[in-house]
């Protein structure tokens, strides 16, 4: 490899070859029996079989980098590191899709060309990026296409993304939706290294208020692809809620570095506010105001949690917090078992839970009846997407106004180095404590919601586990950053209502998705750069883009 490396004149037809097999190897036949959609067939390309045409076209844009049209684009891509990343994501891909195969049909004498095609591209994109020396780039920012074509690209991401989505949820098969998900990660993961999704997001910059409408209106068609399906649409409300939940901890963990593990109990106490308030029969609170009053005091009161364990605990920090914070997520579930009538006060009913709680109405507008809408029916779970979405944007709204703010500023300083603000000027306990308090009404809000979607409400769904898989949510995805959390949330939710046949690995295939992120991108899928700079010091191009990017936020 040595010798090799010396001649990286190599390095672009290699890949070039690579990508081209890749690409073929999708219009091949994969199996010799009719599975996954029918990978048997050639030249009628189905899901592995367009998996793999799809990393082929992206390797080969980055091939056509080094030696091709797209010349003129290689001080501003770095091609090396984007041919390594979706090398590897293309090799593991193929491995992965013999093993299915192997798994599928009884061995691997029922794979067909395709795949081992497949898999010798693979190599030799991995091996072309690893021929080619990385070398510093200029930033792609400062690339301006015409208006119009921008748009036009940014209309075609988020249509992609949406078919995506819409895609993954009708996917019936464990193994598609596995190797779909690797392939999205890789991609991604590609994007990121070879600088080009940098320019994608200069771009959504510079059309800010275009991307915000098409990425709304994008969300409010989801619910019209997925044909009323009640099960999908579920689905994608808990990943809504998650979602909520995680921006909310993403205000403690990722801006004011505070490592909370018992987050979880903030969206009970929410759900348990909205249960005990509203008109089922099993209620305990004899006050039925108005819904988005009740939300507002789900809020309140989570905060008001977040105060309590907040004020004697956060004078500590670290392990110290995490396992106080760990403790209060397990004397809130237990406090709700109690609060039966018996052991307490008659306020969650014990272990039989608030049950029977009815769907919200407002205005007479009935959340439990399916409604056709534009001529598509729109399903219970479609009716509580929608208050979902609404809820999503104003926790997005909150978490950047408040990153931009000062308040912002000083959790970042807190996280830092607290010694170092608190000698600045910064008030350091009551920053944190309104991280807690703000974190947790968002999460509490969240939780009126979750509670009627659910129509029921019991302490077993509030277990620290939970807790854990939040935290992972905000740290998969990207901590401080909204798309990232979003994302890992997306994630974290979406794969286990799909693959439920390996709850009995989950907690292993769990294990192993943190500790490889901890290794090899440890800021996230999709992070900050100054979470970027924290883990890659020695970076001076990236320190330079974060002080400008700093300067232009301050103006």
């Amino acid at each position: 490899m040595n010798k090799l490396s010396q001649n990286p004149r190599l390095a672009g037809p290699l890949a070039a070859a690579g990508s081209l097999l890749l690409i073929i190897s999708g219009l091949l036949s994969w199996c010799f029996e009719p599975i996954f959609g029918d990978i048997s067939i050639r030249f009628w390309p189905v899901t592995l079989q367009v998996y793999a045409m799809v990393i082929g076209v992206l390797a080969l844009v980055l091939a056509l980098v080094l030696v091709g049209p797209l010349r003129r684009w290689e001080e501003y891509i770095d091609a090396a590191r984007g041919l390594r990343t979706i090398g590897i994501t293309a090799v593991v891909f193929s491995i992965f899709s013999l093993i299915a195969i192997a798994t599928e049909t009884g061995g691997l004498i029922n794979a067909n060309e395709g795949v081992w095609i497949a898999l010798v591209g693979s190599v030799l994109v991995t091996v072309a990026g690893y021929l080619r020396p990385e070398t510093k780039v200029l930033d792609p920012v400062t690339v301006v296409l015409p208006a119009w074509l921008e748009i036009i690209i940014i209309a075609l991401v988020l249509g992609v993304g949406l078919y995506v989505a819409q895609y993954a949820l009708k996917r019936p098969e464990p193994w598609v939706l596995v190797l779909l998900v690797g392939t999205l990660v890789g991609i991604t993961l590609t994007l990121t290294r070879s600088n080009m999704a940098a320019w994608l997001g200069g771009v959504t910059m510079r059309h800010r208020r275009v991307f915000t409408l098409a990425t709304f209106v994008v969300v409010l068609a989801f619910p019209f692809t997925q044909g009323g399906s009640e099960a999908n649409l579920t689905i994608a409300g808990n990943v809504l809620i998650f979602a909520a939940t995680a921006l909310g901890l993403n205000i403690v963990v990722g801006l004011a570095g505070l490592l909370d593990l018992g987050y979880i109990a903030f969206l009970g106490a929410g759900a348990y506010v909205g249960a005990s308030m509203s008109y089922s029969a099993f209620a305990t609170i004899g006050w039925k105001p108005p819904f988005l009053v009740v939300m507002l005091i789900g809020g309140l009161v989570s905060s008001i949690l977040g105060l309590i364990i907040g004020s004697p605990t956060l004078r500590v920090s670290g392990d110290y917090l995490a396992i106080v914070t760990l403790a209060f997520g397990e004397i809130f579930r237990l406090a709700m078992f109690n609060l039966d009538g018996e052991s307490g006060p008659m306020i969650t009913r014990g272990s039989n839970g608030i049950n029977a709680i009815p769907d919200l109405n407002f205005f007479g507008f009935d959340f439990g009846q399916t409604h056709t809408i534009l001529g598509v029916e729109i399903p219970r779970a479609g009716n509580y997407y929608f208050v979902l979405i609404a809820l999503i944007v104003f926790v997005i709204v909150v978490f950047t106004h408040l990153n931009n703010s000062r308040i912002g500023r000083g959790w970042v300083a807190i996280r830092e180095d607290e010694r170092a603000a608190e000698a600045m000027g910064v008030n350091v306990f009551g920053l944190k404590l309104l991280a807690f308090a703000g974190g947790a009404s968002l999460a509490g809000m969240a939780g009126t919601v979750k509670a009627h979607m659910d129509q029921a409400v019991s302490p077993d769904s509030y277990i620290f586990l939970e807790s854990a898989f939040l935290l992972a949510a905000v740290v998969l995805g990207g901590m401080g950053t909204v798309g990232g959390v979003l994302v890992g949330a997306a994630i974290l939710k979406f794969l286990p209502e799909k693959l439920r046949f390996l709850d009995d690995y989950r907690l292993l295939m769990f294990g192993l998705v943190l500790v490889i992120m901890m290794r090899f991108r440890p800021e996230g899928l999709i992070a900050s750069k100054r979470r970027q700079l924290e883990f890659h010091d020695d970076d001076e191009d990236l320190a330079e883009t974060v002080v400008i990017d700093e300067l232009e936020a301050a103006k």
